[in-house]
């Protein structure tokens, strides 16, 4: 007995030597998981400083308390989706927000939830439930509201306070877009006939006393699952233990929308109905969609604001009037102002005389289409007819197609007005549709702004009580006034901006010097500008002195030249006077086809001004065969004559132009944005009656109109309606950069067609062929195919928009125009037209035949009426 006592004692001894030698051996690492265990928990946030909340707000006693919107992510979308939901809604919410994801998710720049013992395997019921339950446990009392949301999911914020403030939170809600499952499931999740579900796509929003009750019951639920869908199973939970289902409610489609294209969602034009009156927005897969989404929201935000701030103006107006205080005194009494007009003052409001109205009482606020009383004939302002054409009596093109300018500000104007009406209608249980705008009246006062006159078809919908639905046709008079000039910076797009750099020139400013300068420099740059623009319109002096003048970029002027040397010699005299020795930093490329006899003299020129002018660049190319303006720009574009950085304008030899011409060439063409193409004035025929004699020779006015040698070509010329007109159809004068126009999707000028014409207009297609691929760009985003926050290439190959305005200072001098019969029928017919627009305006046509019997007698014969 005492042997099989030592033989114990001795195994009992081993055992406790060998375990008092591991934890002596294993010592050192505790002591290091200990320490590593310790600094964890002093590093690991709480609740609310995880989402910057201090302990003492609460819904009582803070406007930024009135709700918690949790997102549901994953490890792989905090730096994508779960980043871009946090640069954009995510920075405005009334309340906090925070994401949740898997144990091991770490994210520094984001306020993120890591919750214990959740991954992220689909789907995501236990993230879920787990999700409401960390929001009971921490924030109950904190915020009156808690919305579940999902990383690809947009929340206009602004929208989704007024409508919680709009619900009453101590009472159990359970807001969201109910369903019940599709076809495929329905009767498979185990659901009554009548339950549903709030869809977890666009959004679920629970009131404080919803989530109080059935966040207790939370585990129960997860250990009943009766489906894989975890908003399903979250609305059984909240229909057993809430007692109340998700919202039946109609309108909770357009509200918390879904759109149903998948991962192209989106991606399109952002104009419509849904994007303007959702608060949710769901799916949006690609992180630059939702900066897209988030640009186009904010732009929606100051159109608001400014319509607010309009209504207040009227106000001010309106009480200022009735209370008789006269526009001279702003004060109740001496000394006490009621609106500040000193523009210095912090307090200042603007003008409250915004809409140039007048300042009888009440007559400045109602709406009124005969606000403009012609006092002459000339004067009159005719109305343009819309139906499925534009008719306009006095354009060069009596009937032709709407442009999709006034389309897309036609279809805004009915959306507005539809948005006015059925925000009042839908109180009284129905609501009006817009379906075809039958007709419709234009005209654009150029001093007051728009008047419409529109006959829309509408649908009448009554859902509450007797439903009907009846046709309706309604007249809306609509006046859209101009308001006063801001200056207002625009950025944003697709393209994120640290993968493109957006290349804004403005006129005289190059980027790197408008990036350089300081914010006050930038601020008297564009007020000086805009001083400037308005001299232009209003002929005032401008009394400022640019501060800001850095070095401006190069244009190159390209000019295709076959024969005409004496024309040719005019231009030369324009160019030395306004680009050489004004701007000094214009250049010059001739593509001529010259006839031997007359080649020595342009050239002789040329060599000449490039000897006077050392410092800019003055080039020919000398081109054989036959004439092509196509092939004369093309070869000009590609010769090395021009840099990449170059702005080339295309220009003829019968233009004229000054200082602001090139002004406004550096203002409005942006690299790897925008291309300009000039409206320019057209002069007419000055002696029509001389152009034919009996068909004589045509007779050329090269020697009587204003184009002399001792013309000043710095005046500005004389644009009036009767001596010219603004050639709407010509697309021949363009400013692009060297870089844009070779871009592989451009493709430059056609060499195919010879003569002069149609070669302009093929360019413009090419221009608008290319932006329909940047539509396609957007899907290639939206499929994956490209990455715009990796794929710098794509930041280069963005739209080249085209801006189109009437220059004055562009002017076309009248020259005979002989159409050749040899040419196509296209570039005949163009030309013929543009013959026949020379002869002059149609009030003096009328006048000419209205007052010679001969004409109108030629007329009737020639169109066979006796």
């Amino acid at each position: 007995m005492s042997q099989r006592k030592k033989i114990l004692y001795g195994l009992f001894g081993i055992i406790i030597g060998l375990c008092v030698g591991a934890l002596f051996r294993n010592y050192r690492t505790l002591e290091i998981v200990s320490m590593c265990n310790s600094m964890n928990s002093v590093k690991q946030k709480s609740a609310l400083e995880i989402i910057g909340l201090h302990p003492s707000e609460a819904p009582d006693n803070s406007q930024h308390n009135l709700v918690f919107v949790g997102v549901m992510t994953a490890k792989d979308f905090l730096q994508s989706r779960a980043k871009a939901v946090y640069d954009t809604w995510g920075m405005n919410i009334p309340g906090r927000i925070a994401f949740f994801s898997s144990e091991e998710s770490v994210a520094e720049n984001l306020p993120l939830v890591a919750l214990k013992g959740v991954d992220d395997r689909y789907p995501p019921q236990k993230k879920s439930f787990m999700m409401l339950h960390y929001m009971y446990e921490h924030y109950i009392d904190k915020f009156e509201w808690f919305a579940r949301a999902d990383d690809d999911v947009f929340i206009r914020t602004d929208k989704l306070e007024m409508f919680l403030r709009s619900i009453d939170s101590s009472k159990p809600q359970f807001i969201g877009q109910a369903g019940r499952g599709n076809s495929e499931e329905f009767g498979l999740l185990s659901l009554e006939f009548d339950e549903n579900f709030c869809m977890g796509g666009p959004g679920v929003i629970m009131s404080r006393e919803t989530l109080r009750r059935v966040a207790p019951h939370i585990p129960t639920c997860l250990k009943n699952l009766y489906s894989t869908h975890e908003d399903v199973e979250v609305g059984r939970c909240v229909q057993k233990f809430a007692g109340i289902p998700c919202t039946w409610n109609y309108e909770m489609q357009s509200i918390l929308h879904h759109n149903s294209s998948g991962v192209r969602a989106f991606s399109g034009n952002l104009k419509n109905k849904e994007v303007h009156s959702a608060i949710t927005l769901h799916p949006v897969k690609k992180p630059a969609f939702m900066y897209r989404l988030h640009t186009y929201t904010l732009g929606l935000k100051a159109q608001e604001l400014r319509q607010q701030s309009l209504f207040l103006h009227r106000d001010i107006a309106q009480m200022t009037a009735l209370l008789q205080i006269p526009k001279i005194n702003k004060n109740l009494a001496p000394g006490v102002p009621i609106f500040p007009s000193d523009e210095t003052s912090t307090g200042y409001l603007g003008d409250h005389d915004v809409l140039a109205t007048l300042t009888i009482l009440f007559q400045a606020l109602t709406p009124d289409l005969n606000r403009h009383r012609p006092a002459q004939l000339d004067e009159i302002i005719e109305w343009d007819f819309i139906a499925k054409s534009l008719y306009s009596g006095m354009h060069p093109n009596p009937k032709r197609k709407i442009e999709s300018s006034l389309k897309e500000g036609l279809n805004d104007v009915v959306r507005e007005i539809m948005e006015h009406i059925n925000n009042f209608s839908r109180q009284r249980g129905r609501v009006i549709e817009f379906r075809e705008l039958l007709y419709g009246y234009m005209r654009v006062n150029s001093l007051y702004g728009q008047d419409l006159i529109l006959d829309l078809l509408l649908v009448y919908k009554k859902y509450r009580g007797k439903k009907m639905t009846v046709p309706v046709r309604r007249h809306l008079y609509i006046q859209r006034s101009f308001t006063d000039v801001r200056v207002r910076e625009i950025t944003g797009g697709v393209i994120p901006a640290h993968a493109v750099t957006l290349d804004r020139r403005l006129p005289g400013v190059t980027t790197r010097a408008w990036h350089n300068s300081s914010g006050l420099d930038r601020m008297r740059y564009i007020l000086n500008s805009g001083l400037e623009k308005l001299q232009d319109t209003f002929a005032i002096s401008n009394p400022l002195v640019y501060e800001l003048r850095p070095a401006k970029d190069r244009i190159v002027f390209v000019i295709p030249l076959a024969g005409r040397s004496e024309t040719f010699m005019r231009f030369l005299r324009n160019f030395e006077e306004i680009a050489l020795k004004q701007d000094q930093r214009t250049d010059l490329l001739v593509s001529m086809y010259i006839d031997p006899q007359e080649s020595p003299l342009v050239t002789g020129l040329l060599d000449q001004l490039r000897q006077q002018y050392p410092t800019n660049r003055i080039n020919y190319l000398q081109l054989y065969g036959n004439f092509s303006r196509g092939i004369a720009l093309d070869r000009a574009i590609k010769s090395p004559f021009c840099k990449q950085d170059d702005i080339l304008f295309f220009i003829d030899v019968d233009m004229i132009f000054t200082q602001q011409t090139l002004d406004r060439i550096r203002a409005n063409v942006i690299v790897n944005r925008q291309v300009y193409l000039p409206i320019v004035f057209s002069e007419y025929d000055p002696r029509p009656e001389l152009s034919t004699d009996g068909g004589s020779k045509p007779i050329t006015t090269e020697h009587f109109n204003p184009s002399s040698a001792s013309r000043n070509f710095s005046a500005p010329y004389p644009v009036m309606s009767s001596n010219g007109y603004f050639r709407q159809f010509g697309y021949g004068l363009a400013g692009i950069y060297k870089s844009d126009i070779l871009r592989p999707d451009l493709g430059g000028f056609n060499t195919d067609i010879n003569g002069w014409g149609l070669e302009d207009v093929k360019f413009l297609e090419n221009i608008i062929a290319a932006n329909v691929k940047g539509s396609q760009r957007l899907l290639d985003v939206a499929d994956g195919k490209v990455d715009p926050f990796q794929d710098h290439q794509l930041g280069q190959q963005q739209e080249l928009t085209v801006f189109r305005a009437p220059d004055p200072s562009l002017v076309h001098i009248f020259h005979a125009i002989n159409c050749d019969t040899n040419l196509e029928e296209a570039q005949y017919r163009m030309c013929l037209g543009t013959k026949a627009n020379t002869l002059g305006s149609f009030r003096e046509l009328e006048k000419r035949f209205a007052h010679d019997r001969e004409l109108l007698l030629y007329g009737r014969k020639g169109r066979g009426i006796r």
